[in-house]
């Protein structure tokens, strides 16, 4: 008999089984592989971005997917306190751009062994290779969890933190959203977020621009009426298949929302490359350098200022004779020209799958969860944490906020529990 089972090894259950052991509770981890925290082991580029600095404003601005709901959970466990708990257990953090927090060492193993190491000295049981078939309740309130062998344990109350569906091989399979349905919980549409965006465009498809990198471009997803629905001002790189890089990723989520919404696949994005200068600010640059250089031909003029594949390409997208120079270039060439670099549209058709995306969008319906608690609000002593939940963000410490701080709620509000 166990107070708290902890179903998922993963980063939030590592947390939730911790935070469930304080004060010789007897808590049970189940992980389905043969080690815990994998998922935390790859992320960060293997480095382990643990949480991000940033003031909650700027944290929640940063989780798009039900970011809001956290002002409960962080009234009791916050990105402040994930700090202490790390470098009070030996792993210093140092802080990088954007508040990104990472160990010292540039190790997520380092990371990983602070809970490791909390748990073992908590005496946490952990079962490994161990799969759960179904979370237990009987009139209402959590009686355990029957084993795929048959195995019966019981126990007053259950964590499920068994992450989303994407990452497959690091264990999340969609085992939480199966044991919420069976238990009357709903899950809302599951979308892959964080992740790159296909295109059947020709230019994708013939590889015009394959390779291409281009450095802090705004990449907006547009809306039906052709106004930005998102707009993020990053690095990107066309791709064989369409597009990927940092503002490519934090936009793809929102191309699955324009297509529900739409009700259509292809989806209109834009591309500014000046993001910093009005049309008006990039035409005088551009004016004044075809003044100084008349004889210079276009093509060589936008050469000083883009990537010779990208001038090649703008040219022939838009049928211009590059070879014209300042005299005889045409104004509507010209004006072709500006409308290109500060807004060039085309059609993308969706994303890669949720299985190759870092983070799963959508998850247990977070109406039914009291934030506070992270308690279910259909069944007594069934709790829910990390990815499992309707809760996505950005890259750059933000997921892994949000699963800390769900799990240390979720554990230490089961820890409390009086049965």
């Amino acid at each position: 008999m166990y107070h708290t089972i902890v179903v998922g090894g993963g980063v939030s259950g590592l947390m939730a089984a911790f935070a469930a052991s304080q004060n010789n509770q007897n808590v049970l981890l189940i992980e389905k592989n043969k080690s815990p925290g994998r998922k935390l082991l790859i992320s960060g580029g293997g480095r382990c971005n643990v949480t991000n600095r940033l003031p909650y404003e700027e944290i929640i601005s940063h989780i798009p997917g039900n970011g809001k709901f956290l002002y409960g959970p962080f009234s009791t466990f916050d990105n402040e306190s994930i700090i202490r708990f790390v470098e009070q257990n030996g792993v210093p953090l140092k802080e990088e751009d954007h508040g990104r927090m990472f160990p010292v060492s540039d190790k997520s193993k380092d990371v990983l062994k602070v809970f490791t190491d909390a748990l073992e000295n908590n005496n946490v049981e952990i079962r490994y290779n161990t799969v759960v078939e179904e979370i237990l309740a009987d009139d209402g309130k959590i009686t355990g969890v029957k084993l795929t062998d048959g195995k019966v344990i019981h126990s007053d109350s259950v964590i499920i933190t068994t992450g989303g569906k994407s990452v497959p091989h690091t264990g999340s399979t969609g085992d939480g959203h199966a044991f919420a349905k069976s238990l009357g919980h709903s899950i809302t549409d599951l979308f892959p977020t964080e992740v790159p965006i296909l295109s059947n465009e020709p230019f994708i498809q013939a590889g015009d621009l394959k390779g291409l990198s281009l450095d802090d471009v705004a990449l907006s997803v547009l809306k039906k009426n052709g106004k930005p629905r998102i707009t993020h001002q990053m690095d990107m790189i066309f791709t064989h298949f369409g597009i990927s890089g940092p503002a490519v990723l934090r936009c793809s989520q929102f191309i699955y929302q324009e297509q529900k919404s739409q009700k259509k696949k292809e989806i209109k994005m834009s591309l500014d490359f000046y993001p910093d200068l009005s049309r008006g600010e990039l035409k005088n640059i551009f004016e004044k350098e075809i003044s100084d250089h008349k004889d210079r031909s276009i093509k060589n003029i936008l050469k000083m200022h883009l990537q010779e594949r990208l001038v090649v390409f703008i040219l022939k997208h838009l049928n211009i004779d590059g070879t014209a120079n300042g005299h005889h270039l045409k104004s509507d060439d010209f004006e072709a020209i500006l409308d290109f670099l500060k807004g060039f549209v085309f059609t993308v058709h969706g994303t890669q799958s949720i299985e190759k995306a870092f983070v799963t969008g959508g998850g247990v319906n977070l109406k039914e969860i009291t934030p506070q608690t992270m308690e279910s609000r259909l069944v007594e002593g069934l709790y829910f944490a990390g990815e499992v939940l309707d809760i996505h963000g950005y890259t750059g410490g933000y997921n892994i906020t949000s699963a800390l701080v769900t799990g240390y709620v979720a554990g230490n509000n089961a820890n409390g529990r009086i049965t």
